[in-house]
Formats: structure tokens, C-alpha cells, sequence
């Protein structure tokens, strides 16, 4: 512990600013300013080391925190970045993107700020990546044998690279034409600029592993096909299939789902041309949904120049403290401020969308809502409150429901379970010899930080499979729940 009295000295937890709003909606740039160094010291310096580390409980991945915000706190970012990528392939992804349960559970938090712990994370694979820390690690020896791992999001990966890593010959298939699943299809760059991801392709291509994008399994290449070329393979496809939202108006031309959206902006950022942009340039924007998708709806349209931005959520606002029911350690429900909320707009909670309503053209132009009561359980509309709200574009950011299964289904005969994922053991082992299955696709919709240990893990079921045995770390059985999300 490199103060004894950190905690104590500095009890305001600190962060790096967020550029000024009238700049950044002028441009897809990452919102932070860079960060103070000696502000990063200090906040590291206010981790206590806890006999007991219940971060390491909060975090899937067991990462260990207090370890390398010692080291960051004494100036040792090196030794800190081995620390990090003990436990962690892609710390530049969480460190942007994941909502920080080991926040929640710090132990500082009972009665203090949490320790910024997402923050030190983040500037650590920062600063390694600027200092040229970061390498490939080939494998000392190859096993001969081959493994085929079938989507390239955080899951995806993560498994390729453990995989990589053992020895073994990996090809990850894509269907877009990029590698990175939702983390390059689907995350906006004023939350993470794709460099990042760019960055960690060049470094697992020169460990070895190989990348197929453009390859549709199942269109391409069939599934019995895959099998028979590889001693393994590895179903990673995520849980993509959305919630929809079948109410009157749904087939009304400026109602879509929020990934078509944020995908094709994705794409014009990156530089593509994209025919028919959904864009919200000069429009009434109404997203739907409270969470991180409709977030990053939000964020987007106001950098397209939306007219208005109102955000809809059917739930009660969270409170601002921790509830009741979720008590440290554990991930509470709690209001949250976003950058993309800093950027204007409205949100609006308690609100059910009965319909969806258009001019004489045919064209949307309103949606009727009303405010959600509370009958036997059920979210239902409350009679006589209706209104309408003036809406050019609807986005619908309801969630997912889970994996694409019609071509499984038809080709793999791979069987789901009672939630619609694909069903597996605690291996993450399906009944079908040599197929594994990793992250959202499996679990159903959940953190990034699950999905990087779900792809470890399996990547320790996959070797043991293939050897006998494995010095591959397992950080969470497939049966494992995140707790409180």
C-alpha cells in the first residue's frame, strides 16, 4: 500500500473533463480531455488495499485492482499494464465501456466515493500503448490443432487470444466487413474511437491469429462446413436479435431499431458512403429506451443536428442513492448522467408509447403516449392520459432478446434454452462435440466485461478439450449471473 493514508488525504473522487458540449457535438472524438497525471496519482493513491478486495467480486474478470493501482500510484505503469493484462485482454475497451460494478463494490464506496477505478484502468493501457509496452505474444509452439471462433465482438476476441496464445491456429470469422462486432458496429466514437480496437487487431494478427471479415457462417460458409474444417469451433455471435415494439404505426417509415441507426453512422464516421442514412439532421428525435443503446442514440442525433432529442423510458427514474434492496457490494440502479445527457434533449420516465402516428402523406409525424401505472405486476398504459409528442424519427432501443438462431437452427441444429440462448454447460460446451459458446450469445444480453471473461473462459474449456488439459485461466463458469444486473 503506497499511503497508508490516501483515502483519508483525498476524499473527492476526481475524473478527467469532458470537453465542452458546444465543441464536442461537433465531431465523434472521445468526449475526455486527456488527463492529469498527477490527478491519476492521487486518485489511485486513495485505493486502501482492503484485507478483503471485494472489487475482485464486483469485476468478472478478477482483476486486481489494488495491485496496479499501487503501481500507478508510484509511477510504475509497466509493471502495472502486466498487472492489467494478467486478468484482462482488452483493458482500452472495459476502461471506456464498462459500467464499473467493481465500483460499486470498492469498499471505500460505503462511505466515501468509490476509488475511480475505470478511470486508472483506462490510463494505464493508455499509457502503455503510447509507450510502445504493448506487444505481440506469440505462442512458443503451435499444437497443430485449429480453431474456428464465429464473431469478432469482445468475446470473439478475447477467446482468439487466449486461444492464439496456447498454441493453437485461429481464424475468426466476421460477417461485416470490419473486424470488432458491437464494438465497431454499434458503439459510437465519442465513446470509443475505433483506433483502439485497430490497435489490439495488429498486435493478435502478429501473435497469429487470423481474421476472415466479410465471411456470413451459414450463407458462406456452412456450419457443417466450419466443423469439418476445424478441430473446434467457438459460437460467439452475441444477442442481437431487438426488442421490437408491435404497436400501431410500427411499419411507419422513420420508426427503426436503434443498431441500424448507430451501425450506418458508424460507417459514415469511418468513412463510408451509406445510401439512405437514417439521420436525424433537422428532426424530432423520440428514443425509446433508458439504457446504454438509447444513450448513444441520443449522443449521436445531437451530433447530427436533431431539432429536439426526447428520450422515453416505460420504468420509475432511478434515485440518485443506492436502493434499499441492492446494498454494497452489490450494483445498484441508480440515476446516471451520461455525456450524451449533458448534451441536451429531455427525459421523460413513466411513459408508455401506444402508437405511432403519421400525416396524410403516409410520413411519421407523432407518437401518442401515456403515463405507465402499475397493474398486477404489468407496465400497462394508465386510460385517459394520453398526449402526443411531434416525432420525425423513432428509435427503438428496447434491448435484445437474443441470438440469431434460423440458420443454427437449420444448419447446426444447436439447441436453445429456456431464455433463447444457445444452450451449454458450465464448460460452455453445447451437446454437439467440439462447439463452445462464449458471451452474449450464450448468457444473453449483458457487460462487456462478462463477455471478455465468458471468451477466457471458454477459451480454457476449448483448450482442455483439445489437450487434455490447460494452463488457460477460467474466470467464471457459464452458469455464472452478474449479481443486481
Amino acid at each position: 500500500m503506497a499511503d497508508p493514508k490516501g483515502f483519508l488525504k483525498v476524499t473527492e473522487r476526481e475524473l478527467p473533463k469532458r470537453r465542452p458540449v458546444p465543441v464536442r457535438i461537433m465531431d465523434f472524438k472521445e468526449v475526455y480531455e486527456q488527463g492529469d497525471p498527477a490527478q491519476l496519482r492521487r486518485q489511485a493513491g486513495r485505493c486502501m488495499d482492503c484485507g478483503i478486495p471485494f472489487c475482485h467480486q464486483g469485476c468478472p474478470l478478477g482483476n486486481l485492482i489494488p495491485e496496479w493501482n499501487d503501481l500507478m500510484y508510484r509511477g510504475e505503469g509497466r509493471a502495472a499494464v502486466e498487472r492489467l493484462h494478467a486478468t484482462n485482454n482488452f483493458p482500452e475497451f472495459t476502461g471506456r465501456l464498462c459500467p464499473a460494478p467493481c465500483e460499486s463494490a470498492c469498499v471505500l464506496g460505503i462511505n466515501q466515493p468509490a476509488v475511480t477505478i475505470k478511470q486508472v484502468e483506462v490510463s494505464i493501457i493508455d499509457q502503455a500503448f503510447g509507450s510502445g509496452w504493448v506487444q505481440p505474444q506469440p505462442p512458443g509452439r503451435l499444437t497443430g490443432k485449429t480453431v474456428a471462433v464465429v464473431g469478432s465482438g469482445p468475446a470473439g476476441l478475447a477467446a482468439a487470444q487466449q486461444l492464439t496464445r496456447a498454441g493453437h491456429t485461429v481464424a475468426v470469422y466476421e460477417r461485416d466487413d470490419r473486424i470488432g462486432g458491437l464494438l465497431r458496429y454499434g458503439i459510437p466514437d465519442f465513446k470509443m474511437e475505433k483506433k483502439h480496437i485497430d490497435l489490439r487487431i495488429a498486435q493478435m494478427t502478429a501473435e497469429g491469429t487470423r481474421f476472415r471479415a466479410g465471411v456470413d457462417i451459414g450463407v458462406d460458409l456452412t456450419w457443417a462446413q466450419l466443423r469439418e474444417r476445424f478441430d473446434a469451433v467457438v459460437v460467439a455471435t452475441g444477442a442481437m436479435v431487438p426488442r421490437d415494439l408491435p404497436i400501431p404505426g410500427r411499419d411507419l417509415p422513420g420508426v427503426h431499431f436503434a443498431m441500424e441507426y448507430l451501425t450506418q453512422s458508424n460507417r459514415t464516421v469511418a468513412g463510408d458512403q451509406v445510401f439512405d442514412q437514417i439521420s436525424a439532421e433537422g428532426k424530432h428525435v423520440i428514443v425509446l429506451g433508458g439504457g446504454d443503446t438509447g444513450a448513444d442514440c441520443i449522443g449521436t442525433a445531437h451530433r447530427q443536428g436533431a431539432l429536439s432529442v426526447t428520450n422515453l423510458a416505460i420504468g420509475r427514474q432511478p434515485g440518485a442513492e443506492r436502493p434499499d434492496h441492492q446494498p454494497w457490494p452489490m450494483h445498484p440502479t441508480l440515476f446516471e448522467m451520461q455525456s450524451a445527457h449533458e448534451e441536451g434533449g429531455e427525459r421523460q420516465y413513466l411513459a408508455s408509447t401506444v402508437e405511432f402516428l403519421s400525416n396524410e402523406s403516409g410520413e411519421l409525424r407523432a407518437i401518442r403516449i401515456a403515463e405507465t401505472e402499475f397493474v398486477d405486476g404489468r407496465r400497462v398504459p394508465k386510460a385517459g392520459t394520453e398526449r402526443e409528442l411531434p416525432a420525425d424519427l423513432v428509435l427503438l432501443a428496447l434491448g435484445f432478446t437474443g441470438p440469431e438462431t434460423a440458420l443454427t437452427d437449420e444448419q447446426l441444429e444447436l439447441p436453445s434454452d429456456a431464455r433463447g440462448n444457445f444452450a451449454r454447460g458450465a464448460d460452455y460446451a453445447t451437446s454437439l462435440p467440439g462447439v463452445f459458446v462464449a458471451g452474449d450469445a450464450g448468457r444473453g444480453q449483458s457487460l462487456i466485461v462478462w463477455a471478455i471473461a465468458e471468451g477466457r473462459a471458454a477459451a480454457s474449456a476449448v483448450d482442455r478439450y483439445l489437450e487434455g488439459k490447460t494452463d488457460l485461466p477460467s474466470p467464471v463458469p457459464a452458469t455464472a449471473r452478474a449479481f443486481a444486473i
